[in-house]
């Protein structure tokens, strides 16, 4: 089959380098003559049709040219994959999986009707890239061979993943890993700064906006902590993570909470308006190009319903940059601020940076009133409820008094001794 093709392709270029010949000597019979004259004349101008026929002859042999190469003499060798060539007939692939062809064809590069490669990391790396959605493949996916819901450690391939590390029990436990622990249990439950809303102080904004929080995407959501939370109230939330070196899907799904394998600049697969809550967790922050920032958060408006909550939990930036590039990226969004608080990061890098926390909870679809917004060091941003007209926004000057909507006053004591909303 490969040597008749290249046949084809040789008598092919055999034909146009023939016709390019004779059209070349119909030129010359036709301008030159056996006589030159004494004065030479001007030649007369080439026909245009002739003109168009040499154009198209040459443009077909430097396509024909680039495009060949020789049949290699091994298969299996090949650079491109017989199912991607397949893949590419019956489904389009991202574009930005062109810019990466060395990563693709390696992904691509297995045996058909088999087990899978173990190229987890490949396959984040193509991700990270924009490569995404993946091609599919036609093999068979690696699995535990003995998984026990009793056993969380049974249910992640660990040789997937580098170190020697075999349990969720050596895994960092700031990273969320420790389920059992006691600062799991209190996650999203204990309050201890302006900076952080509990899960019972959500429920009342949203009980005071009138609305119900049913179903939620939470972003950058880690081992799932926030969803196992929200599951206890009957919410679904769906958490968006990438592995990176460590179980992060396994570890929802351990939890029985269902998670997202897709980056931030991945188009959330969400219909339009049905969600009642997007959280946006440590993720997302100012290491995100601001481009990349402003397709997330106006994909966040696109899945939000109308009431619907934005939360900015402890988004963290450089002081200046929270005025200057921050607030107006989210000031475009039209929200109205339930609540706002900041605070100074006081970790390392927050010391070394000179970053602030910003938190914001209950955004809603209307006008935002982010002009009444008056802080002059920002550090932590909580966003809430999508457009409510009922809801107003407050002023605040006071780095430790944080923006609360008048609303929200009965259930709220601004004193510096009241420890929840």
């Amino acid at each position: 089959m490969a040597m008749g093709f290249t046949m084809g392709l040789n008598f092919l270029l055999l034909v146009a380098m023939v016709a390019t010949n004779i059209l070349s000597l119909y030129h010359l019979s036709s301008t030159t003559s056996f006589f030159q004259p004494k004065h030479p004349t001007t030649p007369p101008p080439v026909p245009q049709h002739l003109l168009q026929q040499l154009h198209t002859i040459r443009a077909t042999l430097n396509h024909l040219t680039r495009h060949h190469r020789p049949p290699p003499s091994n298969p299996k060798t090949s650079p491109t994959s017989s199912d991607l060539l397949t893949f590419s007939h019956i489904s389009p692939i991202a574009s930005s999986c062109h810019d990466h062809p060395d990563l693709l064809h390696q992904y691509m590069n297995y045996t058909p009707f088999s087990l899978c490669p173990k190229d987890s990391q490949l396959a984040e790396s193509l991700i990270l890239r924009g490569c995404h959605p993946l091609p599919r493949r036609r093999c068979f996916s690696r699995t535990p061979l003995n998984p026990k819901p009793s056993s969380p450690d049974s249910n992640v391939l660990w040789d997937s993943y580098p170190g020697s590390c075999r349990s969720f029990k050596c895994l960092n436990p700031k990273l969320g890993f420790d389920f059992s622990s006691t600062e799991s249990q209190k996650s999203f439950m204990s309050y201890k700064s302006d900076l952080d809303l509990t899960i019972p102080q959500l429920f009342q904004i949203a009980d005071k906006g009138n609305s119900q929080i049913r179903l939620g995407i939470d972003i950058g959501g880690g081992t799932g902590t926030f969803a196992v939370k929200m599951k206890e109230r009957n919410v679904t939330i769906l958490t968006t993570t990438m592995n990176l070196g460590a179980p992060y899907n396994e570890a929802n799904a351990v939890r029985g909470v269902g998670s997202l394998h897709a980056p931030l600049q991945q188009r959330f697969p969400v219909f339009d308006g049905v969600v009642d809550l997007v959280r946006c967790g440590h993720a997302v922050n100012r290491w995100i190009p601001v481009p990349v920032m402003e397709f997330l958060f106006y994909d966040v408006d696109r899945v939000l319903r109308g009431g619907g909550y934005l939360w900015v939990d402890h988004f963290f930036s450089k002081g200046g940059d929270l005025e200057k590039v921050y607030k107006p990226l989210i000031n475009r969004l039209g929200y109205k601020i339930v609540k706002w608080a900041t605070g100074n990061k006081t970790d390392s890098s927050g010391l070394k940076n000179g970053e602030i926390y910003s938190t914001s909870d209950g955004y809603v679809r209307i006008t935002v009133g982010f002009d009444l917004i008056c802080m002059v060091e920002w550090s932590n941003l909580n966003l809430g409820a999508k457009r409510n007209e009922e809801l107003t926004c407050a002023v605040t000057e006071a780095e430790p008094t944080p923006v609360v909507n008048p609303s929200l006053k009965s259930f709220y004591d601004p004193s510096p001794n009241h420890s929840a909303i």
